[in-house]
Order: C-alpha cells, then structure tokens, then sequence
C-alpha cells in the first residue's frame, strides 16, 4: 500500500500499562469473542440473536461499515483495531475493500496479522494520534471503543480528519460521558475511575464537548446516534462472562495474570455505568470532511 510512509521513527517503541494490558490480556477476549471483536454489540429485534454475543457484535461491525457508505474499491483505517475482528469482518463483506488497522501492540501486530493473511488488511504498529499516513490519502476511517484510551481528545480527532479525503467519512462507536466529570453525582464518579482504572482509560469524552471538539476542526454533517438501548442487551452477556472466564481458569488451574484481572474489573464497571443512563451513554457518531 503505496500511500503508507514506513516511518519506523515515528513507530511508538516505549511500552505502557496501556500496550501492556492488551499485549497481556487479548487472548482472553477470545472467551468474548470467537472473532476477536473487542467491543460490544448492537441489537436489532428478529436479526440478531441476544443469546449469542457474536450475532450483536457482528452487527455492531455491520453497522460501522454501513454508516461508511463501502460502494467501491476503498482504503479504511481502523484507528485501535485489537485483533482486526472489525477488519476482517469488512473485508469478507466488501471484496474491493482495503483495510489497515492501527495498534501499539506487539502482540495484535502478531496474531492479527496472521489473521488477515488471506485478506487486503494489514496491521501496524502505530499511534494513532500520530500515523504516517498522507494527508487526504483515506476513503473512511473508524474507531470502534478505541478513542476513549485516548479520552477521545483533540489530538486523536484531528488526525482521523487530516488522513481523510475530502468527503470521506469518519465513524465512531464508543461509550461517552452525557455531562462534564464535575457534574457526576458520587456514584457515577466511582463507576468511572474504576472503569477507566480497570481498562486503562484515559477518559471518557463528553458526548457535546466531542461534538463541538469536530465541528471546530472542521467535520460537516455531524450525526450523533444514541444506540445504548441497541447495546444494552450484549452488555448484559458481561457478568455470565467474567463468571464463566473465572470458572474456566479456576478448572484449568491457570492463575489470573494481573492485566486479566485489571480487564475483568474493567468489563464489572462497563456493566454498572450501562446502568447509570443519567451519566453515561453509547453513541455512535458519523461525520465528514
């Protein structure tokens, strides 16, 4: 792929609590996910099964790349692709689509890329606050529950928007805060220090601040979704999950490694904020350059 600068300078080489928690614990989200889809999922009544978390997760991946508009031959960049669950899902959906996937992870680098061997994707180990890439050189790009480790700030958002094609389309899919972190009342504040300790989270961004955020970098046709109840029922697989991943080590004899732990704790506060809608929400956000 002729338009990606192999600028290894600028490759992020110093390992964080961040790359560590996902070098360390992404092969327990295969217990999540047969895909590898790191993230949640989105319910449609009477298409997607609530009892199979990979029917909803899948569908979340229909949604991203529906709202991107794939009609042709394209490149998309993932920004935080774990695995390349998202990509690979693209990628045998769309037979003309490119794809190239963005992580700090040695480990995703590794085993996604092996993956996506048979496929037009490619996994780099990049920031994705900073990539090599061209300016308006990217038909789309998304991230999915990837931005909040970043506390979805200006930096990462301007990127996506410098790397686009005029008219190219940016989608997100993440958790959001409905209101400023001074204004969480004493219960929803605990829910997202702990969360954002468990998963390593820098923050999460304010839905109308982010707004605002890309309006004044320059994004037109802003569309924000509301879609926690669609999210909702596969948040609801997260305690029969964390019991039946324990149970499975415990039988095994296989110790909790400190970053499964720290994800487990995490998935706990994602459950307890899925139920505190005052103060947290799940959005998806389109936009255009």
């Amino acid at each position: 792929m002729e338009i990606v600068k192999l600028n290894q300078s600028r490759i992020i080489e110093e390992e964080t609590n961040f790359i560590d928690l996902y070098n360390e614990a992404t092969e327990d989200y295969e217990f999540w996910s047969k895909d590898f889809n790191m993230h949640f999922g989105y319910f449609i009544p009477f298409k997607t099964n609530p009892f199979k978390r990979d029917s909803m997760l899948n569908e979340m991946n229909n949604q991203v790349f529906k709202r991107l508009k794939i009609n042709k031959k394209q490149l998309i960049v993932d920004l935080g692709c774990g695995m390349g669950g998202t990509m690979l899902y693209g990628l045998k959906k769309h037979d003309k689509l490119k794809t190239i996937g963005i992580t700090l992870s040695n480990f995703q680098v590794k085993e996604g890329n092996k993956r996506l061997k048979n496929y037009d994707g490619v996994i780099l180990k990049e920031d994705y606050t900073n990539t090599s890439f061209k300016n308006n050189s990217i038909d789309g790009v998304y991230a999915v529950e990837s931005l909040c480790h970043s506390g979805h700030n200006q930096k990462s958002l301007k990127e996506a928007f410098r790397i686009l094609k005029p008219k190219g389309r940016f989608v997100i899919a993440d958790a959001f805060l409905k209101k400023a972190t001074n204004d969480l009342c004493i219960g929803s504040n605990y829910t997202y220090h702990q969360l954002c300790k468990g998963w390593d989270l820098k923050g999460l961004g304010d839905i109308n601040e982010v707004k605002q955020k890309m309006e004044k970098i320059g994004y037109k046709n802003i569309k924000i979704e509301d879609i926690s109840f669609k999210v909702a029922p596969s948040v609801l697989h997260v305690p029969f999950a964390i019991i039946g991943f324990v149970f499975k080590k415990l039988l095994k004899k296989e110790d909790l490694k400190p970053q499964t732990l720290n994800n487990l704790k995490g998935s706990f506060y994602a459950l307890l904020s899925g139920i505190q809608m005052q103060s947290f929400g799940y959005y998806m956000i389109t936009a255009e350059k």
